[in-house]
């Protein structure tokens, strides 16, 4: 415990000053010792590096001078500093989007997070840090030890290029001659058409092309079978630099459906309109889609003779229910008019769209109409009308669709559709010269997958 009240006698006072001065002089022996050991060290060195530079003056060799500390420095290194850039000026940095990253993340990685603030100043960028996703590549280019510019390449989208200039970040879209790279792509159907063509390689927004371009022969909910198969060619753009840029179109595709073969190829016309195409030049484009909504399943068929579920008596399903969350987007089968739009008794909110002369579709049950649906509108194919609800007599959330011929119904599932429009004549040399070396890397590439399965 300490005693507030003790006061040091004068010879405490003496032996504390001695003490003091005992300590000044070992401190001030020491230090003088510490430099009268790196005056002989240095006038060593020195003298070392006297002889050195004699040597190199002889043999006419040039020297670089160097430090002597040799004192360990543990500094982390980013992409802007500028020890890194001393064998190369300029030098990009590629950062490959992970699932969590964002802008900020790969900011930090690269040792730029101060110049974050003014980047998402730019309009471009600042949406960028929105959309960006896995797969994108950020590409940070140094000069100088400054950074010049970021590119931002993403499958799908056109590159940009963002240049720093007058302390600002100007947006522009990079234009270069880019590599189109073939690839291909080969499976069979195990579990389902997104699980199995992503395991063969193909890449998320091809296997929608892929559907999309067989939705009107092959309906892909209720017909897909296990063992059937598909085979796709398409290609990619990489830069001159070898850096892949966005993956492009399907070329090619077959498809095999319980023993069925479909082939497309893909074709521009002279005017300049795309689409897919049979080898004998059929459009796979039909007037008709076979199934208008994203379904669950079918909860219930086209059957004359069916026991109504609320009404409990006999009373005939014209049409086919598909069962899908409410608010699910309703696609017009085909392109037509709208000749009804409004509640129509047990139907509930009602659509009647009317395809030429021959041909009509209804939809049932919605739970609201798409603003542009009025009568008197006109619609194209895929375009949407409405979406799904249970309005009317209706159990559960569906789209009850019906298919009219000259005012019959016909099964949705089964009726034929009418079938789709030749090639011009006139385009029909120009398309075959185009497509038929499409069609042999197909039917080449499928053969020698099918010959590597029987060697195994």
């Amino acid at each position: 415990m300490l005693n507030n009240d003790f006061k040091p006698s004068k010879q405490t006072y003496k032996k504390i000053g001695l003490r003091r001065y005992h300590l000044a002089t070992i401190g001030t022996t020491s230090i003088a010792g510490l430099a009268l050991l790196g005056f002989l060290t240095l006038n060593t060195t020195d003298s070392k590096a006297n002889s050195s530079r004699e040597d190199n003056s002889r043999n006419n060799k040039s020297y670089m001078p160097h430090a002597h500390l040799n004192i360990p420095l543990t500094i982390p290194k980013s992409i802007a500093d500028p020890s890194i850039h001393k064998q190369q000026k300029t030098k990009p940095f590629s950062f490959v989007v992970k699932r969590g990253d964002t802008v900020s993340s790969i900011f930090s990685r690269a040792g730029l997070f101060s110049e974050l603030a003014l980047f998402l100043k730019n309009p471009a960028a600042s949406k960028l840090s929105r959309t960006l996703k896995p797969k994108d590549t950020i590409r940070i280019i140094i000069k100088n030890a400054r950074l010049v510019r970021i590119e931002y390449l993403s499958p799908g989208t056109k590159p940009l290029s963002f240049i720093k200039e007058g302390g600002q970040f100007k947006a522009v879209e990079i234009k270069e001659n880019f590599e189109h790279r073939i690839f291909y792509a080969d499976g069979s159907i195990q579990n389902s058409l997104f699980v199995d063509a992503h395991r063969a390689g193909l890449p998320d927004r091809l296997i929608l092309q892929l559907e999309k371009i067989f939705a009107w022969d092959i309906d892909f909910a209720l017909n897909l079978r296990q063992g059937d198969h598909f085979t796709v060619v398409y290609d990619a753009l990489y830069s001159k630099k070898g850096l892949p840029i966005r993956e492009g179109n399907i070329l090619a595709a077959e498809f095999i459906n319980q023993g069925r073969r479909f082939i497309a190829l893909r074709y521009t016309t002279p005017d300049g309109k795309t689409g897919y195409f049979t080898p004998g030049g059929r459009s796979l484009h039909k007037a008709f889609l076979r199934t208008p909504v994203q379904f669950r399943y079918i909860s219930s068929r086209f059957n004359l003779h069916r026991k109504h579920p609320i009404l409990n008596r006999v009373r005939a399903h014209k049409g086919v229910d598909y069962a899908a969350p409410i608010g699910t987007p309703i696609k017009a089968a085909g392109d037509g008019k709208v000749t009804f739009s409004g509640w129509y008794g047990g139907y509930g909110r009602f659509i009647v769209l009317k395809h030429g002369l021959t041909y009509s579709t209804a939809y049932g049950h919605l739970s609201r109409f798409a603003p542009s649906i009025h009568v008197g509108a006109t619609v194209k194919q895929g375009q949407i009308i409405g979406y799904v609800g249970k309005s009317g007599l209706a159990t559960g959330p569906h789209l009850h669709y019906e298919f009219r011929v000259n005012g019959r119904h016909k099964n949705p599932l089964t009726v034929k559709l009418p079938s789709a429009r030749p090639i011009d004549k006139k385009y029909l040399s120009d398309f075959k010269s185009k497509t038929l070396p499409l069609f042999t890397q197909l039917t080449n590439y499928h053969d020698m997958q099918i010959a590597l399965l029987n060697e195994k």
